[in-house]
């Protein structure tokens, strides 16, 4: 019990606020536990979670708290000198808790939405606020938290109130003025402590968590303050690499002839080889929103979401274990018409003016239309920065369709399709198309009008065994299993059907338990926020393949291009997958927020982080056998080495590989 006597008023009132603080910080911790701990982690396995999150805890209360200590110093600035500054300092902390419960709510969307902290990459949605904003307001209860947000502050701040009544009551004896500012100093000092990092001996900071060796500990231990303010850093690009260290591995990678080797050289010119089709076939490049493998049909779940798409895959080139470079769409549209991964950690390549400049394999379809179509506005990630580096290309966007406008994200997918058909039918020329969904997203809204879709009813055992949050994202995603077949039905009519090859590859998956399809490597190493499936579709061109091999996004447009009579320039690091003499099957994956990069070869998915000393290798097959210590060893220097060399040129090409547009 504090003698109160003796203690400054303000320091009796600023250790009651010290522990509001720490129990409100505590208590959304705990929460973060109720509400998303794994079944195979037990609770005395978060303790070493709990002790760290409480010393990242202590850092953010100190600052919260040390201004009225420092400005208290002078004591007609104390919240007990007068009622004008009791209530200043009141409202003070009135709007820093504001602040806290906002950060902290954000923080557990983030973490409902993608099992992940909240991180400086929340800035991007800022950046697209009419989009954002709506995308917020059609898919959440934004009345009911805002309340509920006023609500809790109000009682906070009364919380706050009473505890100075009860300060002043407990010391009424005590003259004001009595001040005794060794107290202060004391406080001072145990705050710089606290802020250094309690009980530590290097100074605290957000690379320590992931020290803890599971993704979820580190994650609970995290303060989302110190993990978005540190990450604010990362959204600067930085391009000084160490790429020309790694360029004979990168060579060997892309199989570029030892004649042409020539230091940051990536360039090569391929020819078609006999297989080839000689008819200059249209393309259409479908990139599919969320289109997550574990969850489709194809994967062997047995909700069979996408029953049409699967059977298109039986009769095309399907690859079943493609990967996008990362999660997001802006990155996976970046990664699939540029040929890189977006390996800029924070802000996305699209929004950055030194890197959304890129040449694009499409340029190289000489003869052909080009055409961009998405159901919302092109300028939402700047997707319109980055499609115009396609030359000539026509963009349809919000405002070019009949269709009514059906959310945020535009018209549906479904007409979207048949919009995109009506003006593809139309054309008397070779074209390249990019069509973009959206639907399969938040707020996963169902049009009306298509009520011959019929929407499905399934236990929340069923969905969460198989990998769905809810009903609604379920049957989203069925929706656009409905929507392909209706593209599929109608451009099948046309005459360009029989001359046209259609690319279907996902943006990105989407993180979840895939245990039910997948060996633990999708869910605990998130595998599935990256698995998509990918498939050349041409049933008058093509004879039907099915790949097992990993292959990457970055991969689609080489491999388009291999398939038409035309040399085309690849300056990029995604190669033809259906050249017989690519060797070394990887794809590349980043993790931008905690910092981890790998690729995921025939058997086993490499990884390590580029912030603390931590790898890892896990079979991404079942029925492995078990490896040497000189195996491990082994695969691990090799994969490290190949991981490194594609982080290292990647970053490069973000800033080199420069378009030179007509």
């Amino acid at each position: 019990m504090l003698i109160e006597w003796r203690v400054p008023k303000t320091i009796q009132w600023i250790v009651r606020l010290f522990f509001i603080y720490l129990i409100i910080f505590t208590a959304f911790r705990m929460a973060t536990v109720v509400c998303f701990k794994p079944q195979s982690i037990g609770l005395i396995e978060l303790l070493p979670s709990f002790w760290l999150g409480m010393k990242y805890d202590l850092r953010w209360i100190a600052i919260v708290l040390s201004p009225i200590i420092i400005l208290s110093t002078y004591y007609k600035l104390s919240p007990f000198y007068s009622e004008k500054m009791k209530k200043i300092w009141t409202i003070y902390l009135g709007i820093i808790t504001l602040l806290v419960l906002f950060f902290y709510g954000a923080d557990f969307g983030q973490f409902a939405y993608i099992n992940a902290r909240l991180n400086a990459d929340a800035l991007i949605f800022a950046e697209d606020p009419k989009e954002s904003l709506e995308m917020v307001w059609q898919s959440y209860p934004i009345v009911w938290i805002l309340v509920s947000l006023v609500v809790a502050v109000l009682v906070i701040y009364k919380l706050f109130t009473k505890t100075h009544v009860v300060v002043e009551d407990n010391n009424s004896n005590i003259h004001k003025f009595d001040y005794r500012r060794r107290w202060h100093i004391a406080a001072l000092l145990l705050m710089s402590w606290f802020i250094y990092g309690f009980l530590t001996a290097a100074p605290l900071n957000f690379l320590r968590a992931f020290r803890l060796n599971e993704e979820f500990k580190s994650n609970l231990a995290l303060n989302p303050l110190q993990n978005f303010f540190t990450t604010l850093s990362f959204r600067d690009p930085d391009y000084n690499t160490s790429q020309n260290l790694y360029y004979k591995t990168i060579a060997s990678f892309l199989n570029i002839d030892p004649s042409e080797r020539k230091l940051f050289n990536y360039s090569r010119v391929l020819h078609p080889d006999s297989k080839a089709i000689e008819s200059q076939p249209n393309v259409v490049l479908v990139i599919c929103e969320s289109f997550s493998m574990y969850k489709s049909s194809m994967s062997g779940n047995e909700l069979n979401a996408t029953p049409y798409f699967n059977n298109l895959c039986k009769q095309g080139i399907f690859f079943d274990r493609c990967f996008s470079p990362t999660f997001g769409t802006a990155r996976g549209v970046f990664a699939t018409i540029t040929g890189i991964p977006d390996v800029q950690l924070s802000k996305f390549a699209t929004r950055n003016e030194a890197s959304v400049n890129q040449r694009t394999i499409i340029n190289d379809f000489e003869g052909y239309d080009k055409y961009y179509f998405i159901g919302g506005r092109s300028q939402f990630n700047n997707f319109s920065g980055l499609i115009k580096n396609i030359n000539d290309v026509k963009i349809f966007e919000e405002g070019s369709y009949k269709s009514p406008k059906m959310n945020v994200w535009g018209i549906s997918d479904k007409n979207l399709f048949l919009e995109a058909n009506g003006v593809l039918a139309k054309q008397n020329k070779p074209f390249f198309a990019i069509i973009q969904t959206a639907d399969n997203h938040r707020p996963f809204d169902i049009p009306l009008e298509d009520n011959d879709f019929i929407q499905q009813t399934i236990s929340d055992e069923e969905l969460k065994k198989n990998g769905f949050e809810s009903l609604k994202e379920y049957n989203a995603f069925a929706y656009t299993d409905y929507c392909y077949r209706k593209f599929i039905e109608a451009a099948s009519k046309e005459s360009y059907f029989n001359n046209t090859i259609f690319v279907f590859v996902g943006d990105h998956g989407v993180e979840g338990n895939a245990s039910a399809v997948y060996p633990n490597a999708w869910t605990e190493q998130r595998l599935s926020d990256e698995h998509i499936p990918l498939l050349f579709y041409a049933p008058y061109l093509l004879s039907p393949q099915l790949h097992k091999e990993p292959v990457s996004q970055i991969d689609v447009l080489p491999t388009i291009a291999g398939m038409i009579q035309q040399p085309y320039l690849n300056t990029t690091m995604g190669r033809d997958l259906l050249k017989v003499e690519k060797k070394d099957n990887a794809a590349f994956i980043i993790y931008h927020a905690p910092g981890w990069i790998g690729v995921v070869g025939d058997d086993y998915f490499y990884r390590k982080n580029i912030r603390i000393k931590k790898e890892e290798l896990v079979p991404v097959k079942s029925g492995l056998p078990a490896l040497t210590k000189e195996q491990t060893d082994s695969l691990k220097n090799h994969y490290s080495l190949l991981t490194s060399a594609i982080y290292e040129t990647s970053r490069w090409m973000l800033l080199n590989n420069k378009n030179e547009k007509k």
